[in-house]
């Protein structure tokens, strides 16, 4: 049951890796002007992006805020999901 458990949030946490890579990629596009923003498709993935990842990356830029206007907490968040998932992964502590 445990070992199921792991699984699962491991299986979670790497879907949730890519999801973040997908908004930081999509941000990129829209800024460079290769994506219209005001594409109504373009706008729903843009929403729903920004909807799975901003409650993530809001407390992470309240503790570390854009430095000469670049935004950290993209890879902040990624190295903790890294970590999170390499420390689930060991599994010595069930």
């Amino acid at each position: 049951m445990v070992a199921a458990l792991r699984i699962l949030l491991i299986s979670v946490l790497d879907l949730y890796f890519y999801v973040i890579l997908a908004a930081v990629i999509a941000s990129w596009l829209v800024g460079f002007g290769i994506i219209n923003a005001y594409n109504p498709v373009a706008r729903s993935i843009l929403r729903a992006l920004h909807a799975l990842t901003e409650p993530i990356f809001a407390p992470v830029r309240r503790i570390i805020p854009a430095i000469g206007g670049l935004d950290l907490s993209p890879l902040i968040v990624l190295l903790l999901l890294q970590f999170l998932r390499n420390w689930l992964a060991i599994g010595t502590f069930f």
